[in-house]
């Protein structure tokens, strides 16, 4: 991580005088005070003073850092989160250059899609993550509603489809200290007006963009501000303990139960079954061919009809 802040401090001119012995003496929380001052630079697509004009939320997108192009608004997040900054601060970023999912997958994010990270001080501990991911899914299904997508779907666990095609990835990250959760960090990757022509080949029949489905462009900034207001409403629910609602409101938008599926968990695990639903703690309920049911904590579902 510490390799990819030295990256953008030297991108940004901010250490291009010194030599690696004098970075080696730079207190991290100078590194960190370099990183929120390129935060806080006026950008040229993505604009913060935009964002927080009459942004109805108490916390969440209040504290805002916009960049131009980082590696990953995730990375960003976890240095900054171990170095001073507020519940609910929100790292933008125009472009990444190596955005990461799950199970490690890398790729670019250009111009015209919503790429950010937010700061979480949930006081949870594991067994919640899951749940954090799922609320996450409401509030950006939630979002695409308010911009006027019809029947945006959630499928398990980290993607939002609009008519069977992705749209949207969310990663949440715990950021960890002495096996106790410090900080969450919740990545979330909003194809918006992205040109599906551009894509890599792998990637054009199961994605979608908001333009594409809309016929018309969303504008960025306005899409980030309903997000954080869906968000805070959201992280309200979790942080009084009001789970049953935000998985009342997922159960409405599941694009995975009642679909065959093949369930890839982790150490090369896997099965064929049918998404039967979803459990209190956000784990998937599959039931095998041998008529067995099996939670699913963490992996992949590939629906396969």
């Amino acid at each position: 991580m510490k390799d990819e802040i030295i990256k953008l401090l030297k991108k940004e001119n901010k250490l291009s005088t010194k030599t690696i012995d004098e970075m080696q003496k730079i207190d991290v929380n100078e590194f960190a005070n370099m990183v929120k001052e390129i935060g806080k630079q006026k950008t040229e697509h993505i604009r913060s003073e935009e964002i927080l004009e009459d942004l109805n939320t108490e916390y969440i997108g209040k504290n805002l850092y916009v960049f131009k192009e980082v590696s990953s608004t995730n990375t960003i997040a976890k240095f900054l989160s171990t170095n001073n900054v507020p519940d609910g601060s929100v790292i933008i970023s125009e472009k990444q250059t190596s955005a990461r999912g799950r199970s490690g997958k890398v790729w670019e994010s250009p111009l015209g899609g919503v790429w950010l990270s937010i700061v979480l001080n949930p006081h949870v501990d594991y067994s919640k993550l899951p749940l954090i991911t799922i609320a996450t899914g409401v509030a950006v299904a939630k979002t695409l509603e308010k911009i006027g997508i019809e029947n945006p779907e959630i499928k398990w666990p980290n993607d939002i489809m609009i008519n069977g095609k992705k749209v949207c990835g969310i990663l949440t990250e715990a950021v960890t200290k002495f096996n106790t959760i410090d900080n969450v960090i919740v990545g979330v990757g909003i194809d918006a007006n992205l040109d599906i022509d551009e894509f890599p080949e792998e990637l054009k029949i199961g994605t979608t963009t908001i333009e594409k489905e809309l016929g018309r462009k969303s504008p960025e900034n306005l899409l980030i501000k309903i997000f954080l207001e869906e968000f805070e409403e959201i992280c309200e629910l979790f942080n009084h303990s009001e789970y049953e609602i935000i998985l009342k409101e997922w159960r409405k938008r599941s694009y995975s139960v009642g679909k065959i599926v093949e369930v890839r968990e982790p150490f090369n695990k896997y099965y064929d079954g049918y998404v039967v639903g979803i459990t209190k703690e956000g784990a998937l309920v599959v039931e095998k061919i041998d008529g067995t049911l099996e939670k699913v904590i963490s992996g992949e579902c590939i629906i396969k009809n």
